[in-house]
């Protein structure tokens, strides 16, 4: 086991889960690269906070709907991990990044699908895909999938199919990086209050009790709820963990 510092790589770290997930690795002694898509002001914040908890912390910017912009994003993680620490390689890749679009099924535009399909699927099969070689081996990936794929609420098919191909994925991914001992998981959250999704879950007092009508421990998911358990679930004391899907819901719709 090494003493090394671990390095985090977290897309989407800039607001809701993605800072949550940031600040508690940072918690953990672990360093942060966190990336934004538009929001820098706010991923510099973040990366402030992680600072005052003694911790070292990047930003960079990435389209993570974008599949060709990933040759020079990694590129410039190369660049960050020798600048900012130097090394070649880094530990943890959380695939966060991503949007919710609510319609119903017979209301579902192309466009619509395809915005997802780039962002969450191809975007997460592709970065990870061209970050393999900057990925320390005995590391960890966690990708990001939603309860949304194991129950079904109207006007999310095309995001929850997203999402169960994320989970397929996830397995073969495993499978297919065990021989360098890179393990890989899906956390599952349920509903959580940011501002995803317009911040329904947060924002709309009634989408919030019927959420937490349906959740066993009978409130809505909170961002430190799901933050905490990733940061805990890319630790050694989870190593034998592997190509299994997590859900981190309080246990809603059970």
């Amino acid at each position: 086991m090494t003493t090394e510092t671990r390095i985090a790589l977290i897309t989407g770290g800039s607001r809701g889960l993605g800072r949550n997930a940031a600040l508690s690795l940072a918690q953990r002694g672990v360093d942060v690269i966190l990336t934004y898509h538009s929001r820098r002001a706010e991923a510099d914040a973040v990366v402030t906070e992680i600072e005052a908890q003694g911790r070292k912390a990047a930003t960079l910017q990435l389209d993570a709907g974008n599949a060709a912009s990933f040759e020079a994003f990694a590129a410039a993680v190369k660049k960050t991990l020798a600048a900012v620490w130097s090394r070649d390689r880094f530990d943890f890749l959380v695939n966060n990044a991503g949007i919710g679009i609510h319609m119903p099924f017979a209301e579902t535009t192309e466009d619509m699908f395809d915005e997802l399909v780039n962002i969450h699927l191809k975007g997460t099969f592709f970065l990870t895909q061209r970050l393999l070689p900057l990925i320390a081996d005995g590391g960890s990936i966690v990708n990001l999938s939603s309860g949304l794929a194991r129950f079904t609420t109207p006007g999310f098919s095309a995001y929850a199919a997203m999402k169960g191909g994320i989970e397929v994925l996830t397995r073969y991914m495993a499978k297919e990086l065990g021989h360098r001992g890179i393990r890989v998981n899906t956390i599952a959250p349920g509903a959580i209050e940011t501002d995803f999704g317009g911040g329904v879950v947060r924002d709309n007092a009634e989408s919030n009790r019927q959420v937490a009508a349906a959740t066993a421990l009978g409130r809505a998911g909170l961002p430190d709820d799901i933050g905490p358990m990733i940061a805990a679930f890319l630790g050694e004391e989870n190593r034998w963990v592997n190509g299994q899907r997590i859900e981190v819901s309080g246990g809603v719709n059970l």
